[in-house]
Order: structure tokens, then sequence, then C-alpha cells
């Protein structure tokens, strides 16, 4: 029987959270991650070797790989000291090594694929070195992707600098061959946006009859989402894409535990709030569930519950 494939597109932690849970079902996963980062050791390996930033594909490789806990955390390893490896992972490095070695970005992250047994597919939303553009409601434009959530204000909309990157190949082809796509989670403007920006991604996501899937993030992202609601997040991909496209929302029942909120608050965060009259208008299906764990004194979706879910949709 052949195994269901399921495209997920984002960057960011909420996505390797995510796949770590789903990596356990017996489906054929395709993560496009967004390559916009312009900030760390990702930020600076991108300026010096004029590649797509490393970082994100970099917790996404290792989120999706089967070796042993000791490689795992040697690949995460980040260096405290030494002026030039300051700040660096041995993750980005290798990544940028081979990439170096292949001559391209892609190709050097398949080879890593094959070196740590990841299950699954990492693809990099575009080969290209991108610039993410915010242009504000007050007519301020914010360049750069760690900048942009730094600013304060009102989102109006994103694009990316150069305008028409060329997508991957293989990006559009998990799109067109998934069973079920699913964008996020992860930063509504910084991770999940920039993949459908990259041209030929909307043409594709349109064109694929699968069901198309929003995780909705549980807290509001200060200087991103402040005061959005779940429709609010649907309608700014609708607005970037200039048509509607999600056509299912998975969203969190579960009450945040006392005390959580107010840590929350102090940082500017808060729950989502979920506008269902709106949503059903929208003609979207609503799927709530209780999704949350506590990890690390951290607020997070239950990576095994999420992909529970998204399985049983096949």
């Amino acid at each position: 029987m052949k195994r269901a494939n399921i495209t997920v597109l984002g960057g960011g932690t909420g996505l390797s959270v995510l796949l770590r849970g789903l990596k356990q079902f017996p489906v054929d996963i395709s993560a496009i991650v967004t390559v916009a980062d312009d900030g760390g050791s990702s930020g600076r390996l991108r300026e010096e070797l004029q590649i797509p930033p490393p970082g994100d594909v970099r917790n996404v490789l290792v989120a999706l790989s089967e070796v042993e806990p000791l490689v795992e955390e040697l690949f995460q390893h980040r260096f405290t000291n030494g002026s030039g490896l300051h700040g660096h992972s041995l993750g980005n490095l290798l990544l940028a090594g081979m990439s170096s070695i292949t001559g391209d970005f892609a190709q050097g992250v398949q080879e890593i694929s094959r070196v740590l047994n990841v299950k699954g597919k990492v693809i990099p939303a575009s080969n290209s070195h991108l610039t993410l553009v915010a242009e504000m409601e007050d007519g301020r434009v914010i360049r750069g992707e760690s900048k942009i959530p730094e600013a304060g204000g009102k989102i109006h909309r994103v694009h990316l600098e150069p305008e028409h990157p060329r997508a991957m190949g293989e990006a559009l082809q998990s799109i067109e061959q998934a069973d079920l796509i699913v964008l996020g989670p992860g930063s509504l403007y910084t991770s999940i946006i920039p993949n459908l920006l990259v041209p030929g991604m909307k043409e594709a996501l349109f064109a694929s009859n699968a069901p198309k899937l929003y995780i909705c993030n549980v807290m509001t992202q200060p200087g991103e989402t402040d005061g959005y609601s779940v429709g609010d997040h649907i309608q700014a991909i609708h607005d970037h894409l200039g048509a509607p496209v999600v056509d299912h929302v998975l969203l969190n029942t579960q009450e945040i535990p006392e005390g959580f909120a107010e840590k929350y608050e102090e940082e500017g965060a808060y729950y989502v709030e979920v506008d269902e009259e709106r949503l059903e208008k929208m003609g979207i299906h609503v799927i709530a569930e209780d999704l949350l764990t506590i990890t690390e004194n951290l607020l997070r979706h239950d990576a095994m519950k999420v992909s529970r879910r998204l399985v049983s949709l096949l």
C-alpha cells in the first residue's frame, strides 16, 4: 500500500517540534523550510558565503534524523568561545561546508540528510539568498527577518528581495504530490508566509486538491501578530496569496495553566482568540482539540497529539 505524503511548510522551532512527532507515523514527509533568516550564526554565514541561511534547515534535519543522541548533540553544538567560531553551531558550519563541496545549498542539504539518516525530505524553499522586507501600516519599511518583530507596530505586508527567486523544483513537486498540506506551526510573517512568496509556490498550492491545514499558534507574537485572532492569521495568508487556500484549521482548546498566561503577558503575548463565526463564514473547517504540553517552562504544541490528528485526516 502506498504511504500518504504530507508536505509541511514553515520554519523555526514550531516546525521542528511537529516533525519529531510526525516521523513516528507511517507517512512520507516533505518539509519545505523558510530561508529568510538573517540573525545569529545563520546571518553571518549567509552574508560571508552568500548561501541561504542554514539555521532553520539544520533544526529540521535534526528533528527528522535517525541518529544516536550524541550525533544530534554534536550537530546542534554551539561554540561559546573562539573569535571566529563564537556563536556558530557546528551543524550550520557543516551545511555551509557541504554547500561549498557540492557547489549548491540544496544539494548540500540532501547530502547531509544522508549522513544524518533523515526520515523524509528537507527542502529549502529557494536556493537563493533572500531578504524578507516588511511594509508597516505606518509606512515604514523594515528589512531583515530578525529586525521585523523588533520594529514595533503593525505589519501591513511582507515581500522578498529579490522579488523573483527561483523556487526549488522539488518543493513544487512535493506540493503537487501531497495528500495533505500543512502550514505551520510557526511565526506567521517570518516563518510561514515567506515560503508562500517564492514564485511558483502559490500556483502549486492552488493547483493541489489536497486538504490544506493551518496549525494556528496558541499565543500571539509580540511585534508580529499583536491582537490577532485565528481568523486574522488565516486572512493574512490569504491576502499574501491573493485568494483563499486554507480549508482546515487546527487549534488548541486546552486552558493555559495559571501562571503561564501572566508569564506570557509580561512578554506581550496573549492567547489567540478563536473567532468561530468568522471562520465559518470563511468556509474553514475548525478542528479544535487539547493540544498543549509544557516543556522547559514554555507552552508548546504536543507533537504526538498534533501528528495523530493530522494523520487521522488522511
